[in-house]
């Protein structure tokens, strides 16, 4: 993948996947801008990647629209957005609930995604095009009963990937989305001993299945990325059309 001439703005770039596919990125030519809340984190990868690192609350739109406007003061355009930052709920969501801890998982895991989104297209636009991938998880595509905040969240940008991918490809602009399955990073430090011998991701795995996407992904598709697979869009089964109705608009019916 050749990136030379691109700017990329990764969120929760500090650590994680996010890290490793700054790493990616640069590694293919690109200018980097790392964002995270953790401005020492940030700061130390920007550093070895020769980027720009940018301290934000990413649940605030206006933060976001700050991010943006930093990397095209500093490079001039923006022409990749990873929207990668992510928590996990540290509560059931079904028999119990926390409403601040609700509110702030909603707010890294669904709103980052739109606000990030909404503040970088126009700049996107001036560039003539450009690529946003959305990390989403597996949870995004099945249930996890242990935690259905956290799929809840991941459902939802899913959705959203899928619904924004069409409506903004006549612009030149990808969205997609990355669904990667348990991988071994800071999100599950404080469980990772349960997880015991399964089979976990590692965070460049999920950073080499984002340059895939950058490379191939398809408006609206959904990457998942399991261990010993060969990461590719998920395939969504239609939902059975109305009878009667004649032609019905081409959104996902299948003939029932």
């Amino acid at each position: 993948m050749d990136l030379s001439g691109k700017v990329a703005l990764v969120t929760g770039g500090a650590s994680g996947i996010g890290a490793a596919a700054v790493d990616r990125l640069v590694a293919a030519g690109a200018q980097v801008v790392v964002v995270d809340r953790d401005a020492d984190g940030a700061a130390a990868v920007a550093e070895r990647a020769g980027g720009l690192a940018h301290a934000a609350d990413v649940t605030d739109p206006a933060a976001m629209a700050a991010a943006v406007a930093a990397a095209e003061e500093r490079f001039g355009r923006l022409d990749i957005v990873l929207l990668n930052a992510g928590i996990t709920a540290g509560q059931s969501g079904v028999t119990d609930l926390d409403l601040d801890g609700y509110r702030r998982i909603l707010g890294v895991n669904l709103d980052h995604v739109v606000f990030g989104l909404n503040a970088a297209v126009p700049a996107l636009r001036r560039a003539g095009g450009g690529h946003v991938v959305a990390t989403a998880s597996l949870a995004g595509l099945i249930g996890l009963p242990g935690d259905a905040l956290y799929t809840a969240t991941k459902h939802a940008v899913v959705g959203y990937v899928r619904a924004a991918g069409p409506a903004l490809a006549g612009e030149g602009i990808r969205v997609t989305a990355v669904c990667p399955g348990f991988a071994d990073t800071p999100l599950i430090g404080n469980v990772r001993a349960q997880f015991g011998d399964f089979p976990l991701l590692g965070a460049d795995d999920v950073a080499a299945a984002v340059e895939q996407i950058l490379e191939r992904g398809e408006p609206g598709e959904c990457w998942y990325v399991q261990p010993g697979r060969e990461p590719a869009p998920y395939g969504f089964r239609g939902v059975p059309s109305p009878r009667g109705a004649g032609t019905p608009p081409d959104v996902g019916w299948q003939d029932a």
